[in-house]
């Protein structure tokens, strides 16, 4: 297989000195090298005045996102590894550099489970720090970007699954809520205009190939006779290998897929009415070929009696440099006004460089600093139940570590005994030398989380973080200021109150095999006043439930189930459960 050719110096770095590049032919900008975060240089000023917004993902996209940061458009984006989504960290850097205390803020994702995960915890370690220094909440918003009707979903059932991905219509919704806060739109209607556009951008893509990764090579190649529809924007497959046809052909064809698929028909059933079509180039197609999928694009549309009365050609969300295209198809509404004249919003000029209506500005000013908040520095202070309770528990994960292995080996990636025992001893080495401040719970797990964040990373990671960051909330919420004023039953409340928080970030829920299996018995016994022995065993019980169940989240999905074993993630919290029961009993 081909490795590719690409011009790259350390594929690594790729990313931060692309950023620079850019930064540097775009004097409007400012990068923050070390988060990988671009950002207008008159940002302090900015957030005096507006919303503000911004997107993020993993990079391999560009012009998206950090393309389309300027004024009218994103006031920054957070760029992770190619094809990785940024860490929480560096999503929370973002977010705090540009959070508008006045106006507030808005978070845009594209719906893939790592973006989801991530940008999601970064906005609730956000709220944290406010809770940590006794101010109100803060006012952001997330929504989430799921446009691509492509996509064959495992999961697609009543329970919810994984859901569609989102495509170029990012760069749609990028516009619109940008052109809305540049208007003075509150938070509330930038939001609105954003969850419009979410809701009525319907996206298909087709590619002739798969992209080649800078230090990875090609990882798979479509014959000369092959082309895809429905290939990701990471190279993930399409639902339909075909024979080439010819454009005339293939392109109408594209946008039956979209009309007749059950998203568009469930939104405008009608199938008739204005439209904004954007045509986009995957990487890698020439403008002489984007020039005749356009045309033909346009006239499919009116064929079907949708008229494009707004028509953006260009590249605007690739995969590197595949080559391909996708179409997508924005259903305007009938009556523009309440929300706030889409038309009139889509000719706003946008001074970014990613976009077709760019408009070059003179340097705004000195890059800011202010809007990078101090992190909240509590002193830390030792508890011997804690203490015993976090030892214990690392015993524990360092026993059951070869078996909670061998089980996601025979159905995951097998690394879930190791990232679990990564977590356990990072946090144990934290305790041991005092930098944990025990005195004061809600502060401790918020500590807990940073470190669980460093050292296990992965979904599994972001899931542990994610419910610590909402059970340091639930305890902030309920005034716990020290150990002596916790029962077994407020931390069970607590612990359904951070599942709460878990669950606006995916859809796993109590039957799916996940570790949540034995993390919501947990927390529903202690929280009926059960003991913690009988929370212990229910969770118990729930794992080896989990041995019965079809896999319905994670890679197990696409395994084919054998025998009857348990969750790994499952039998790894049950492992860290019963080393903290032991050791308060």
């Amino acid at each position: 297989m081909s490795a590719g050719k690409h011009f790259v110096s350390d594929p690594k770095d790729l990313v931060r000195t692309s950023l620079s590049g850019l930064v540097a032919a775009n004097p409007h900008l400012a990068l923050d090298e070390k988060e990988k975060v671009t950002y207008v240089k008159d940002l302090a000023l900015l957030r005096t005045k507006q919303v503000t917004l911004f997107c993020g993902g993993g990079s391999g996209h560009e012009p998206a996102h950090a393309g389309f940061v300027g004024h009218g458009m994103l006031t920054a984006a957070v760029s992770g590894h190619v094809f990785a989504s940024p860490s929480s960290s560096q999503v929370l850097s973002c977010l705090r550099r540009v959070y508008s205390e006045e106006h507030g803020t808005l978070v845009v994702i594209k719906n893939y489970t790592g973006d989801v995960l991530n940008f999601g915890r970064a906005v609730e370690r956000f709220k944290s720090e406010s809770v940590n220094q006794g101010k109100p909440l803060p006012k952001v918003a997330m929504v989430v970007v799921d446009d691509d009707v492509g996509v064959v979903n495992p999961n697609d059932d009543a329970e919810g699954g994984v859901g569609r991905r989102g495509l170029a219509g990012t760069v749609l919704v990028n516009k619109f809520a940008g052109a809305r806060a540049a208007t003075g739109g509150s938070l509330d209607q930038v939001k609105t205009v954003a969850e419009y556009v979410i809701s009525n951008t319907f996206t298909i893509g087709c590619a002739l190939n798969a992209a080649s990764v800078p230090g990875q090579g090609l990882p798979r190649v479509l014959g000369d006779d092959e082309i895809e529809i429905g290939m990701g924007i990471h190279n993930e497959p399409g639902f339909e290998t075909k024979k080439p046809q010819p454009a005339d052909i293939l392109i109408p064809s594209l946008v039956d897929h979209i009309v007749s698929s059950a998203p568009f028909k469930k939104a405008h059933p009608g199938r008739t009415g204005r439209v904004i079509l954007m045509v986009n180039n995957l990487g890698a197609t020439s403008n002489l070929e984007l020039g005749l999928v356009t045309k033909l694009a346009v006239e499919a549309a009116r064929d079907r009696g949708l008229e494009p009365v707004r028509i953006y050609s260009g590249t605007f969300m690739t995969g590197l440099a595949m080559p391909g295209v996708s179409i997508s198809l924005l259903v305007l509404p009938e009556d523009d006004t309440p929300r706030n004249d889409l038309l009139a919003l889509a000719d706003q000029s946008a001074h970014c460089p990613g976009w077709v209506n760019q408009t070059w500005i003179e340097d705004a000013g000195c890059t800011d600093e202010s809007a990078l908040a101090p992190a909240v520095q509590v002193k830390p202070a030792s508890n011997e139940v804690w203490e015993r309770a976090i030892v214990t528990a690392y015993r524990n994960v360092v026993a059951d570590e070869p078996q909670v292995t061998l089980l996601d080996q025979l159905m995951g990636d097998g690394d879930c005994g190791q990232v679990l025992l990564s977590g356990a001893t990072a946090i144990n080495d934290a305790a041991q030398s005092t930098q944990l401040p025990l005195n004061d719970p809600a502060a401790a797990l918020a500590r807990i989380s940073s470190i669980v964040e460093d050292a296990m990373g992965g979904t599994s990671g972001i899931i542990y973080c994610l419910f610590l960051d909402g059970l340091a909330q639930q305890l902030r919420s309920l005034n716990v200021a020290d150990n002596s004023s916790l029962t077994t039953q407020l931390w069970g409340q607590a612990m359904l109150g951070a599942l709460d928080t878990l669950y606006q970030y995916t859809t796993a829920r109590p039957g799916h095999r996940t570790l949540i299996d034995a993390l919501e018995p947990f927390a529903s016994s202690l929280a009926s006043g059960g003991s913690l022995q009988q929370a212990l065993d229910a969770a118990d019980k729930g794992a080896a439930a989990t041995a019965h169940m079809q896999p319905k989240r994670g890679r197990a999905v696409y395994v084919q189930q054998k025998g009857e074993l348990a969750d790994a993630g499952a039998a790894g919290l049950v492992s860290v459960l019963k080393g903290i029961v032991s050791a308060l009993q």
